[in-house]
């Protein structure tokens, strides 16, 4: 049996996105090191392995509700398969499989935007899958990637839910099958990080594609029921464990409620124009995606393409939302890619399919590109050596090759943009320079993280492996424990308020981790009840400054 033409292109487009994504997010994992988010994600997740409840998660013992449990759950679930763990690269994984979906959620959400487009009838579905490779190497989308934390969950099964509703809107009979699946999607993306998908993603696109598609309103009276039933659906599993919490910590989960709901306008505030240069944020295609922006120049050109009205349309109104809540974060832009990868498809595929030599505002375009691009792989073999990274010294095996890589995406980049003005190679070299950073320089990232750290510092890591800790099974703090350290340390360790009667109760050795002498704080008649042994300290960050603990090992004295 012969495989069509047709066939043989959509594997080949699918090896290539799956590539593009296999390098960009699972290459390299455990660089860099564990976040903030990432620590209270992994450690929650360590606690639900370890015997913790599933559905009411802790993080060091303490229940954890600020942030709904589907993206640790999904941490745990791995490692209930492949075993417990501390190596960021596996546990990374759950975070770089909802990145992977997010890049093919949007091809198919693309496709269907697309699919009546008459400028498609010569390269069917090229559009969308260039779509999808400039999302899958958007700088923004890599990061937020190779981070196990909520967004990526969140965003990734909101796409989706966009592609299966837009599926069902654009048939003109019932299509209960994608409309039930984009509301276990939409419910799912709410179980991930609560209505923050919702208002950032799904509300600007649909305010978009409703006002400028025509198709979709034709068709949503036919599909009125089927809508209706993906809410009820979307509102029945995001609700159930919010109602499961209310339900068995009412108190508790109030507090909570108030503390996230009050932090929107008082932690991490910025200005309305904070983010403005979102943009920038696509990485290599930020010069295309900026002019994407300029609709006089652009809708002309990438409107022969993709719907360019509920393209815009989509990426400013996420704007304006996100620019109305006072808190503000660089990965909170992670809904404003979507829609500037799509702006940028259609800029690609007009440049690569003009039949002529690109010439007046094409031409310079594409020329500045091809320079951007050669100054900065020219700069990264000058930055490798300048930086004395471990491993990349002068004349080292990593330097030559990376040297070499890089000096040919830059020659590539100068002759193929400045003089042929050539797009579609302009594309494969982006593509190929963003993999070669990820393949040649993330092995150095601990390094550069670690370039300002003062020599001879003990670190939680360092104490951790010392005998006389490591067979210790239980550990208590006289303070608070920064998450990260408790993720550091491989085990909770929660604050402990001594008395008398905790001191008598002691069967077994304690190691307490403290910021001053715990002689000092122990209540008196402690001599009698336990030993206090001073084991060693450790430092919160990489120099001296940052502040440093002591680690006391407490023994019961059997009388």
């Amino acid at each position: 049996m012969q495989i069509s033409t047709a066939s043989k292109s959509w594997w080949g487009r699918l090896a290539a996105v799956l590539a593009v994504c296999g390098v960009n997010f699972f290459v390299h994992g455990s660089a860099p090191d564990v976040s903030l988010m990432e620590a209270r994600n992994f450690v929650a997740a360590r606690e639900m392995v370890a015997g913790g409840s599933w559905l009411i998660p802790t993080m060091n013992g303490e229940l954890r509700l600020a942030k709904p449990p589907l993206p640790t759950w999904a941490v745990a679930a791995w490692q209930q398969l492949i075993g417990p763990t501390e190596d960021l690269g596996l546990l990374r994984v759950p975070a770089a499989l909802a990145a992977t979906l997010l890049v093919l959620f949007f091809w198919g959400l693309v496709q269907e935007l697309t699919r009546t487009a008459t400028s498609e009838t010569q390269a069917p579905g090229r559009t969308a899958w260039l779509a999808a490779l400039v999302l899958g190497s958007s700088l923004l989308v890599l990061t937020t990637g190779r981070e196990g934390q909520w967004d990526i969950f969140a965003n990734s099964l909101m796409v989706g839910c966009l592609w299966l509703l837009v599926r069902g809107w654009q048939r003109p009979e019932r299509s209960w099958l994608p409309l039930l699946g984009a509301g276990v999607l939409a419910g799912l993306s709410i179980l991930s990080k609560g209505p923050v998908a919702i208002y950032a993603l799904l509300l600007p696109f649909l305010g978009a594609y409703l006002l400028q598609a025509p198709e979709p309103r034709r068709n949503l009276k036919q599909q009125r029921w089927g809508t209706l039933m993906a809410v009820v659906v979307a509102l029945l599993i995001g609700g159930s464990w919010p109602v499961y919490i209310w339900l068995k910590v009412a108190p508790v989960a109030l507090k909570v409620a108030q503390t996230e709901i009050s932090s929107w306008g008082e932690r991490h505030v910025q200005p309305p124009w904070y983010y403005w240069p979102f943009f920038a944020f696509t990485g290599l295609w930020a010069l295309v995606a900026l002019v994407s922006l300029i609709k006089p120049y652009a809708k002309v050109r990438a409107g022969r393409f993709i719907p360019y009205a509920v393209a815009l349309g989509w990426v400013l109104a996420g704007l304006v939302l996100l620019s109305l809540v006072p808190e503000k974060k660089e990965r909170y832009m992670l809904p404003l890619m979507p829609p500037l990868a799509l702006l940028v498809a259609g800029m690609l595929r007009h440049w690569e399919t003009s039949t002529q030599p690109l010439t007046g505002p094409d031409g310079w375009i594409v020329r500045i590109w091809g320079a951007l691009l050669g100054v900065v792989f020219l700069g990264l073999p000058l930055a490798m050596l300048q930086t004395n990274l471990p491993g990349f010294g002068a004349g080292s095996i990593r330097l030559v090759v990376g040297g070499v890589v890089f000096l040919g995406l830059a020659a590539v980049a100068i002759y193929q943009g400045i003089r042929q003005r050539n797009a579609r190679s302009l594309i494969l070299t982006t593509l190929v320079g963003v993999g070669a950073v990820i393949f040649l320089l993330m092995p150095a990232y601990p390094a550069w993280e670690a370039r300002r750290q003062e020599p001879g510092l003990s670190r939680m890591h360092d104490v951790r492996a010392l005998p006389q800790v490591a067979a210790v099974t239980t550990w208590r703090s006289l303070d608070t424990v920064h998450v990260k350290q408790v993720w550091t340390a491989g085990r909770a360790v929660r604050i402990w308020h001594p008395s008398p009667d905790s001191l008598a109760a002691l069967n077994r050795s304690v190691v307490v981790v403290s910021a001053t002498t715990p002689a000092k704080r122990l209540p008196l008649g402690w001599e009698g009840h336990v030993r206090v042994s001073s084991l060693d300290s450790f430092y919160l960050g990489r120099d001296r400054k940052s502040g440093y603990w002591f680690i006391y090992r407490l023994d019961p004295i059997h009388k």
